[in-house]
């Protein structure tokens, strides 16, 4: 894994993709006719425990996100104010039947809802 931000040089990504999970992002982009498999990810407030992620693809980086790059040319982009929630978190890919799919795994997560869809820091 590597990481590069167009604005700043940091040393340490601020998340880990793992590469199932870098799998699954580029068969989710073929799937979608796009060229590139460009994964933005997104903390933002709501949910039944104050914050919840929002995955969605992107067409570029924005000049002040931070840019992970994962397995099979994947990259992971993370705007600055989301950066410091998910920092040491680990993109995987969850196998289960019911819930699977892509999750993050926030060591900084003080609780998360049954539903597994929000969290609180």
């Amino acid at each position: 894994m590597d990481i590069s931000t167009p604005s700043r040089t940091e040393a340490v990504a601020p998340i880990e993709v793992t590469d199932p999970a870098a799998a699954k992002v580029r068969q989710l982009a073929e799937r979608e006719g796009r060229a590139e498999a460009i994964l933005r990810v997104r903390v933002t407030a709501g949910g039944c425990s104050g914050f919840s992620y929002q995955l969605s693809f992107a067409d570029a980086p924005e000049d002040d996100d931070f840019v992970v790059h994962g397995a099979e040319g994947v990259r992971v982009l993370i705007d600055p104010t989301s950066e410091p929630i998910v920092r040491g978190s680990t993109l995987d890919l969850d196998r289960n039947l019911m819930g699977g799919g892509l999750k993050m795994h926030n060591p900084q997560a003080v609780h998360e809802c049954a539903c597994g869809e929000s969290f609180s820091v």
